[in-house]
């Protein structure tokens, strides 16, 4: 088969899918290579150790493929992939039994902002958030970085909408902390 008709049969997503649908080998390859590299990020996200952030990956790929044909096409595949990679690392996060959720506590609705003014590489950031214990990372990075809403995190862990707000504000004011004595440091200032 020549590469260049290969090329143009995947350029339009929706045949890409049906054909994966359809048991194409080489379409649900192009399928993986298209979007494991975002989505081993997606799970990088949520899981430090690169390894099970990998078992999350392909976890998650065993079910896209599980049930592509579930996919309907309304929205982006996309985002629809991304959903199952971001179920399938707290599903990760769960049977390692990592993820704990810090007591509730009221905080008055005082606000923390996420000003991150410093010149932090990514790495730098992730670190951070790493360092996050796992229940406030969790909240965090739905919240933040995935953009669901607090009853949509309760949901899915599982908690109460309370907790989830709880989570989020005592991350951003644990990475407030770090940032400060991060630049406290690397710019001799307290």
């Amino acid at each position: 088969m020549n590469m260049v008709k290969v090329i143009q049969l995947f350029k339009n997503e929706s045949l890409l899918i049906k054909s994966a649908v359809a048991g194409n080998r080489d379409a649900q390859q192009k399928v993986y290579e298209l979007h494991s590299p975002k989505m081993l990020s997606v799970c990088r996200q949520y899981i430090k150790d690169m390894h099970h952030a990998e078992e999350a990956m392909l976890n998650g790929f065993f079910k896209v493929f599980t049930h592509l044909k579930d996919f309907k096409s309304e929205g982006s595949f996309e985002g629809w992939i991304r959903r199952i990679m971001v179920r399938e690392s707290i599903s990760l996060i769960r049977q390692h039994k990592k993820l704990v959720f810090q007591e509730e506590l009221e905080y008055n609705g005082q606000k923390v902002f996420n000003n991150i003014e410093s010149e932090m590489a990514v790495a730098d950031i992730q670190a951070l958030i790493d360092g996050l214990p796992e229940g406030y990372k969790m909240v965090f990075v739905l919240y933040a970085v995935e953009g669901y809403k607090h009853s949509e995190i309760a949901d899915m862990l599982e908690i109460n909408e309370g907790t989830s707000k709880s989570q989020l504000f005592k991350a951003r004011k644990m990475l407030q902390e770090k940032l400060k004595t991060s630049n406290s440091s690397v710019y001799g200032t307290n």
